[in-house]
């Protein structure tokens, strides 16, 4: 996997937690408040900026009321459309 494929991966986990997060009706502070993780990390994470760890993501998937999954498979080139 090149540099490329990942940020695309971690762009796609970025929009994601954003759209749970906005699914469930919290602010980023109500987020990382209930997650136990600062706001501005969970800012960054939804900007792309941030690698979170496997816990961090199990915290704000219960948060998240399993609404965020999670998939690690690379991302569909546009060759392959």
């Amino acid at each position: 996997m090149n540099s490329e494929t990942f940020q695309q991966l971690q762009n796609r986990l970025a929009k994601d937690i954003k759209a749970a997060r906005r699914a469930v009706g919290l602010s980023q502070e109500a987020l990382a408040l209930q997650a136990e993780v600062d706001r501005t990390y969970v800012s960054q994470l939804e900007r792309g900026i941030a690698n979170p760890s496997l816990f961090v993501l199990y915290r704000l998937t219960n948060v998240l009321g399993g609404s965020l999954r999670i998939s690690l498979e690379k991302p569909e080139t546009k060759d392959a459309q």
